[in-house]
């Protein structure tokens, strides 16, 4: 496209010299001249713009000409800035991430028959930790083993140990996690609920307050105003919703090592779980589950892990065609990518700008060139055209108006 600009450049070069030889013997001649003259124009001036873009023309040091290698780090910081504003915003990523199915891609990939294999074991000492665990009796070593724990946990003051724990975790900060994954967990659930909360709304609001339609503005601005409370203990770590919380754990940690009452409820519900049937059935059947787990993924000589693999297959046909659970999973997914997006949003741009002030100016230039030069030839191209015909025209009313 450049020689094909330069070329047109040329041609009325030569149109113009022709042209001017022969005025004389024909008025046609004239526009022909007035087109190729206002051509080279405007093709020049179209091809000193273009250039100023990307250098400097013919290498003088012009003003205001070379201007991407010039302003290289000013190029790279509004880069970054554009991705941020307009990219990786929140809004547009949600946006974004909602036409996206996510979990059927996951599925698709989980239900391929050969992701499901896995490595497999194949040696000597496999086969002997097989013997060993054929060995053994399922039924007396489950129920030695429950029984051993059983009479552990019978004789551990559970109240006193959870308190410390408590403490320690709360001393150490370590209880934050959680509670920001309750106040998230909160607002998940305030958002499933709306439509129940402004049903309860609509329902205990009186006839006015129905028929002036103020009982929807009442809980929109209820349901603002509990998200509103959420969003500010989740981003606040002083907001005194956090301290009450800390407080109610700290007085709970504190009666766990220090209130008999407490301990004694806490004594109860341990022994009554430990005395519980259900509970030494569970264990027999999660020993049975990891002794025959174990023994399957070791003969598994030809494919080995193949409950793993199974599993896997299963899990893609449930993504696949489970509606609900392919909403949960693109939903767990937006808001993640949402979250990506939020937090590290300035260090993604960060390495857009550090990367593109890394470059030297030439390979800027070339890779911004090789984008969209084409397009900036086809202006040069354009601008001969344009300036021939404006050359004409101005021809055409100089010869009828004077």
């Amino acid at each position: 496209m450049r020689l094909a600009a330069t070329g047109m450049l040329i041609l009325m070069a030569g149109l113009f010299l022709l042209s001017g030889r022969y005025l004389d013997l024909h008025p046609s001649w004239g526009y022909l001249h007035a087109f190729a003259e206002a051509a080279m124009v405007g093709g020049l001036a179209d091809w000193f713009a273009v250039t100023a873009l990307f250098r400097r023309p013919l290498g003088l040091p012009i003003p205001h000409t070379a201007i991407i290698p010039e302003n290289k780090d000013r190029i790279a910081d509004t880069m970054a800035q554009f991705l941020r504003e307009n990219f990786l915003t929140p809004a547009v990523v949600a946006r974004r991430m909602s036409g996206m199915n996510i979990a059927d891609a996951l599925g698709k990939f989980l239900s391929d028959p050969s992701t499901g294999s896995g490595s497999r074991i194949r040696a000597g000492a496999g086969d002997l930790f097989v013997e060993i665990l054929e060995s053994l009796d399922p039924d007396r070593l489950g129920g030695q083993v429950s029984s051993g724990l059983k009479t552990q946990l019978e004789k551990i003051d559970v109240a006193p140990l959870l308190g410390r724990m408590a403490s320690v975790a709360i001393a150490d900060g370590r209880h934050t996690p959680l509670m920001e994954s309750l106040i998230r967990w909160s607002g998940l659930v305030l958002e499933d609920n709306e439509d129940l909360v402004r049903e309860m709304i609509h329902q205990r609001a009186n006839g006015i307050v129905r028929w002036t339609g103020l009982d929807e503005r009442l809980a929109t601005s209820v349901l603002d105003g509990l998200y509103k409370i959420l969003a500010e203990v989740l981003v606040d770590p002083d907001h005194p919703l956090r301290d009450k919380v800390q407080e109610g754990l700290e007085d709970l940690a504190d009666k766990l090592q220090h209130d008999p009452e407490t301990q004694q409820r806490v004594e109860r519900l341990k022994l009554e779980l430990l005395a519980n049937p259900a509970l030494g059935e569970w264990w027999q059947g999660v020993w049975e589950r990891i002794r025959g787990g174990l023994i399957d993924m070791v003969q598994g000589k030809d494919m080995a892990f193949s409950g793993l693999g199974g599993s896997l297959n299963d899990l893609g046909i449930a993504l696949r065609q489970d509606q609900r659970l392919q909403y949960q999973v693109n939903r767990f997914a937006r808001r993640t990518a949402v979250g990506v997006a939020t937090r590290y949003g300035d260090q993604i741009v960060q390495l857009v700008s550090e990367t593109v002030r890394r470059w030297d100016a030439r390979t800027l230039t070339d890779r911004i060139e090789g984008a969209v030069g084409r397009d900036l030839q086809f202006i040069r191209i354009n601008g001969t055209l344009v300036g021939g015909l404006v050359g004409v025209t101005i021809h055409f009313l100089s010869q009828w108006l004077w």
